[in-house]
């Protein structure tokens, strides 16, 4: 992330909006279960709401200093940092009870590595487990915000099918003014 972008996802105001607006919304009627995956936590607000709702929480995060930083600081707690990329996740088959990944997805440099990722998910997911997630829509908001940065946006419209060709079930991508949610199942 560029340095613009870095500041506002490590910003109380982003801190706020997560906590009262993005995960209330992401996760409404959710059960998310005792062991969870996030995918792409960057600095950890999100992790800081995610690690009081559940047992266990494992944050991977490609980049290693914001893993670094968000190791340090949680250490200690209910939740286990990796390094790691999504695309080739570290872990075993059929661990997790659920994943998330909220507002990074468009981070990842292809929607060929996109669908890697959500490949990855579903096999480290249990049957049954739930896939949630949040993104924005493209706008040009959004692409002078990622200047210097990695950014592939996602297109709620074309994600239902890319989620049921990774092994989803039950799949609900809904779009609500610049942003979109999505859940899905591993079969």
């Amino acid at each position: 992330m560029n340095e613009e972008h870095m500041k506002l996802c490590s910003s109380s105001e982003w801190a706020e909006y997560v906590e009262n607006e993005l995960l209330p919304w992401a996760l409404s009627s959710c059960h998310l279960g005792e062991d969870v995956l996030e995918v792409g936590p960057g600095p950890g607000l999100t992790t800081d709401i995610l690690r009081r709702r559940v047992a266990k929480l494992t944050a991977v995060e490609i980049d290693p200093e914001l893993a670094a930083s968000l190791a340090a600081r949680l250490g200690g707690t209910n939740v286990e940092v990796t390094c790691a990329d999504a695309a080739s996740l570290p872990f075993g088959e059929a661990r997790f009870s659920a994943a998330v990944m909220f507002t990074m997805l468009h981070h990842v440099p292809s929607w060929e590595q996109q669908n890697d990722v959500f490949a990855q998910v579903r096999r480290v997911l249990r049957p049954g487990g739930l896939f949630v997630g949040t993104d924005g829509v493209e706008t040009a908001a959004r692409w002078l915000m990622h200047d210097g940065d990695t950014y592939v946006p996602v297109d709620p419209s074309a994600l239902a099918p890319r989620l049921d060709n990774a092994g989803f079930v039950e799949i609900v991508v809904e779009e609500v003014g610049d942003r979109f949610r999505f859940l899905a199942r591993r079969a």
